[in-house]
């Protein structure tokens, strides 16, 4: 492969072109921004410390930076969440607002369910499938990265193409029905009105609620429409049914969802992810750790 030699005035422009990329593909791997960002910055240092000259690929290169530096993070991270006080989510990105939303490209292999699908795979599994499947690399470039050979890169992506598969959205939920599914959930839940919730779930919904331990949620997910709306009536009895402030109604990890400010002045995410016009998942994150990205959108 020929290498072209990158003028030291080119080096930075060249990388902010690559940002989007090496944030997405972070993110991806480790499911924080807050991490993704770290990642980003440090592979910056890194490229400006390499000697440029014998890069024949920028693009790969960095990519290999911030895949390196993503699974040394994943070592620590995946460590920490065995430990996790009730259900883990990711952070949530959303596609308005606040930079995150600008800084991710929204797509299916942002939803949830791939997400937490990519979760359960090994953490080489999870780049092969990444860096091949979702950002185009070749098999070559892979190997590179991983410091494997192809026919491994091959089998570790096939593997985790077999185990999330089944993950991807069949159906997104966009604009005006968005905003209506999130809205009419909204009203629903906090009221604890059944018979509207009914009309809202699918019958083996879920309900993933992440507090990390510092705000109250559920300490398992919850599973069927049944026990769900017993889950929202309760809430509302207790003296949950008043509608919070509502600081943003759009996509979160494109799906529908919504971003409000609850009673005790933190923020909270809902995304919920549908199926034939039907709620089938819903991730509910508290976690403040995980939403001070959301300060700006009051």
């Amino acid at each position: 492969m020929t290498t072209v030699a990158i003028p030291a005035g080119d080096s930075a422009s060249i990388f902010e072109a690559n940002r989007k990329f090496l944030l997405g593909l972070a993110y991806r791997m480790l499911g924080s921004l807050t991490e993704a960002e770290d990642v980003v910055q440090d592979s910056y240092l890194r490229w400006q410390a390499a000697d440029r000259k014998s890069v024949a690929s920028p693009r790969a290169f960095l990519s290999t930076i911030a895949t390196r530096l993503s699974l040394d993070r994943l070592k620590s991270a995946r460590a920490q969440r065995e430990q996790y006080v009730g259900p883990w989510l990711p952070e949530p990105v959303v596609d308005e607002g606040p930079a995150p939303g600008d800084a991710i490209e929204l797509a299916d292999d942002l939803s949830y369910s791939m997400l937490l699908a990519l979760e359960r795979l090994s953490p080489l599994e999870r780049a092969a499938f990444l860096l091949h499947d979702v950002f185009d690399l070749d098999y070559g470039e892979v190997a590179e990265t991983l410091e494997r050979n192809e026919a491994t890169c091959r089998q570790l992506a096939a593997r985790a193409r077999k185990n999330i598969r089944a993950a991807r959205p069949r159906y997104r939920a966009k604009g005006e029905e968005a905003e209506r599914l999130a809205t009419a959930f909204l009203k629903a839940s906090r009221e604890g009105d059944a018979e509207a919730l009914k009309s809202l779930l699918t019958d083996d919904v879920e309900l993933h609620t992440d507090g990390g331990g510092l705000r109250p949620a559920a300490l398992n997910v919850i599973t069927g429409r049944d026990k769900i709306i017993a889950f929202f009536s309760g809430f509302a009895r207790k003296g949950g049914g008043a509608l919070p402030q509502v600081l943003h109604v759009g996509m979160i990890n494109a799906a529908p969802g919504i971003v409000t400010l609850e009673p005790d002045g933190l923020p909270q995410t809902t995304a919920l992810e549908v199926e034939d016009g039907r709620i089938m998942a819903i991730y509910v994150v508290r976690n403040p750790e995980k939403l001070r990205q959301f300060g700006t959108l009051r």
